[in-house]
């Protein structure tokens, strides 16, 4: 129960963090917003400030206030003049509804549609910014308190280093080391008796002795587990060395003083954002060729088991995992995909090298059947999840 709530409330903040961004950048630019709703309807309660006497007015969760009536209905304008701040029942975040973002009333001066391109442009992509802003606030803190780092390439001399290990940073699919149950963020102590002390010890190891069983020996959550596996040669691996299936990372406990702290968080929040983004790709890239998933991937319920597992270990690591989640929601919602902020991005980018819209109806059609694949990849995903939860 407590992974549960420590999990939404962490979603909460990212996705009410992205629906602001687009929020402020669509008032800023002279847009309507008619709700900025925390959690999803049904809606709980809300308020909006009456235009005549200032005076902010209570708005309940039924009748005349119902979702329908507040976001665009007929009459909405008249009912609600301005912008309802709303209590929702699902807490699963947050949304915000912009007059004319589907496309009605693109005549009205305060609608999305009538705007111009750069406009719209800026409100699409101000979410994405606000997330790798979030993160960059939360690896502020977290240099402050000190947080997990990768020192693989080595730290800067301003760097105050404590707890040294060797963590695993990803599992392929498929692998002897996903076989065998290793997970992400396990701390290898020993291979084969010998004690591992760099990834680069690690890996030298399993290339030599590729012949050998090996027994791997990690730290999970204050105890030690033991795996026993093979090197073997992996489909996507074209070189011929037989492997685990890990890639490894030197880590530590990384801190700064609290005036490099303040420019080294959003440093890595930018770093993160391009690296995650290159992941990204290439697990697109991979599926296009049918080469399948050398990354793990994880849904509401792998993400909700992984903010449980750091909130374990510490602040410091759940710090860094809001940080890499608030980061991964940039990536996802700006890539070129329909119903993504970067799908939508894509529209207004071929508006202005065509010099004409896109028909509203193709660019619906187009949202509609995106939003229907992410639906079904969450499921699958979801439901692999659970069954590895089972497991």
């Amino acid at each position: 129960m407590l992974t549960i709530i420590i999990f939404v409330l962490i979603l909460s903040v990212l996705v009410v963090a992205h629906e602001f961004g687009h929020f402020i950048t669509a008032r800023k630019s002279g847009m309507r917003v008619y709700e900025f709703g925390l959690g999803f309807p049904p809606r709980a309660f809300g308020f909006y400030k009456d235009t005549q006497t200032g005076k902010w007015i209570f708005v309940k969760g039924k009748g005349k206030s119902s979702l329908k009536e507040t976001v665009g209905g007929e009459g909405a304008q008249e009912e609600f003049p301005n912008t309802i701040y709303s209590v929702n029942w699902l807490p699963l975040g947050g949304f915000v509804k912009i007059k004319g973002e589907n496309g009605e009333a693109p005549n009205d001066p305060d609608s999305f549609g009538s705007q111009k391109a750069w406009k719209r442009f800026i409100v699409i992509v101000a979410g994405v910014t606000m997330n790798v802003l979030l993160a960059g606030v939360l690896l502020c803190v977290g240099y402050m308190i000190g947080i997990p780092g990768d020192i693989t390439g080595g730290v800067d001399d301003k760097a105050i280093v404590k707890n040294e290990m060797v963590l695993v940073q990803q599992v392929s699919e498929g692998s002897p080391a996903k076989e065998a149950g290793v997970k992400f963020g396990d701390q290898v102590l020993s291979i084969n008796g010998e004690s591992i002390l760099s990834a680069e010890q690690f890996l030298n190891y399993v290339r030599t002795n590729p012949e050998l069983e090996m027994k791997l020996v990690v730290k999970r959550e204050n105890e030690q587990k033991e795996f026993m596996m093979s090197p073997v040669l992996l489909e996507h691996e074209e070189d011929g060395i037989p492997r685990l299936g890990l890639m490894m990372s030197d880590a530590a406990i990384v801190s700064y003083p609290w005036y490099i702290a303040l420019y080294k968080g959003f440093l890595s929040a930018i770093y993160g954002f391009i690296a995650v983004y290159g992941m990204f790709i290439i697990v697109i890239k991979n599926l296009i060729m049918g080469q399948g998933l050398i990354y793990e991937v994880s849904g509401p319920v792998g993400i909700a088991s992984m903010v449980g597992d750091s909130a374990r270990m510490g602040i410091n690591y759940l710090i860094s995992t809001a940080a890499m989640l608030s980061i991964t929601l940039a990536v996802i919602n700006i890539v070129p995909f329909p119903a993504l902020d970067g799908g939508r991005a894509v529209f207004i980018i071929v508006e202005k090298i065509i010099r004409r819209p896109v028909p509203i109806k193709y660019e619906q059609l187009a949202h509609t059947a995106g939003f229907v694949l992410l639906m079904v990849l969450v499921v699958v995903v979801t439901v692999k999840d659970v069954l590895n939860i089972f497991k």
